[in-house]
């Protein structure tokens, strides 16, 4: 092992399925350029001190430490739980000092969490495949109690540029699909900031839950079963999930064909679903969807990641979106590497 590792987990945007791979369904994100990186100077000591360009204080945290959800949800600052859990899943040989630095705006739903776990999960030497790094990253998340499932650590990780990943989460199989050259993605922050563990988001995953204990996984499951679903709130959410996984089937093919406003149509069939039949918009992401939408060469926008606020993301035209015109922070992307390609490319 190297005196330093250096290793930049990427952000993800989801172009289409959200809130399905908590619910063995489909999405189609990808890992973008803005990340977060992290630099372990190894040491011969028991703990590790961490800090973050992004956070005023650090934390020193012991290699031998359980790190619980107990003990996790006393841990303080709060920024480092996620590092203390990663920590004790992962159990790294060596102690000594991390330094993180993000790009990513925290709060914006561009998964800085899920980029911060997959790099350190890089630098404390986890091996294997981009679904084992994504488990246990997942794990990393549960313990400090966000519920969520595996998209997030999954794109990050196992990522390819120019490619979005088309995620089957009832098998965790993956296929690369090309994003079309001729399309700009562009990413807007509403100016709402969200965090997943102070947001009901769990309370979504309660009720998913409860219509798959009558219909089976919501992912697997057809419109026909929704008919055995008599509340109308789980019907709701079931009716999205089932619909979010035909569109994120649909999105893949219209790539294939380089179909751009047939993909922009599933896009805006897909917010309308989030806000209305999900529940999880805003008014600042409607009106942020509806602004961008009424551009000349712009095929769709919708909401991204778990909503409550944070980002929107449009599929337009090369240029249609100036993101230098826009009031809020805004972002031209393009699909990246996820940790595990740029590890194997010698990078990190």
């Amino acid at each position: 092992m190297p005196e330093v590792r250096r290793a930049t987990g990427p952000g993800r945007v989801n172009l289409i399925g959200d809130h399905t791979d908590y619910n063995q369904g489909l999405a189609l994100p990808m890992a973008i350029g803005l990340g977060v990186t992290v630099e372990f100077h190894r040491a011969d000591r028991p703990e590790i001190e961490v800090t973050s360009t992004a956070f005023e204080s650090g934390v020193t945290l012991p290699l031998d430490g359980s790190f619980d959800p107990e003990s996790l949800a006393l841990l303080e600052p709060r920024w480092s739980r996620l590092v203390a859990a990663m920590v004790a899943l992962a159990r790294p040989e060596w102690g000594g000092s991390l330094q993180i630095h993000t790009t990513l705006p925290v709060g914006s739903g561009l998964s800085s969490s899920a980029a911060l776990s997959v790099a350190l999960a890089e630098v404390f030497g986890v091996s294997g495949p981009a679904s084992v790094v994504a488990r246990l990253c997942q794990e990393a998340e549960h313990r400090v109690g966000v519920p969520i499932g595996t998209m997030d650590p999954l794109v990050c990780a196992g990522g390819r540029r120019g490619h979005a990943l088309l995620i089957d989460f009832s098998t965790l199989e993956t296929e690369q699909v090309a994003v079309p050259v001729d399309a700009d993605v562009v990413v807007v922050d509403s100016g709402l900031p969200r965090s997943l563990d102070h947001s009901p988001y769990a309370t979504r995953v309660a009720e998913c839950q409860a219509a798959a204990a009558v219909v089976g996984p919501l992912g697997l499951a057809g419109d026909a079963d929704l008919i055995g679903l008599r509340d109308p709130v789980l019907r709701r959410r079931a009716r999205h999930v089932v619909a979010e996984c035909r569109r994120v089937r649909q999105m893949a093919e219209a790539f294939r064909r380089d179909d751009l406003p047939a993909a922009g149509a599933l896009m805006n069939e897909s917010h309308r679903s989030l806000a209305s039949d999900f529940e999880v918009s805003t008014p600042a992401l409607d009106d942020l969807v509806e602004m961008l939408g009424r551009r000349p060469g712009v095929f769709g926008v919708r909401m991204t990641g778990a909503g409550f606020g944070g980002c929107v993301v449009a599929l337009s035209r090369p240029g249609a979106i100036d993101p230098d015109s826009l009031e809020t922070p805004s972002w031209r992307v393009e699909a990246s590497d996820g940790t595990l390609a740029s590890a194997s490319d010698g990078a990190g």
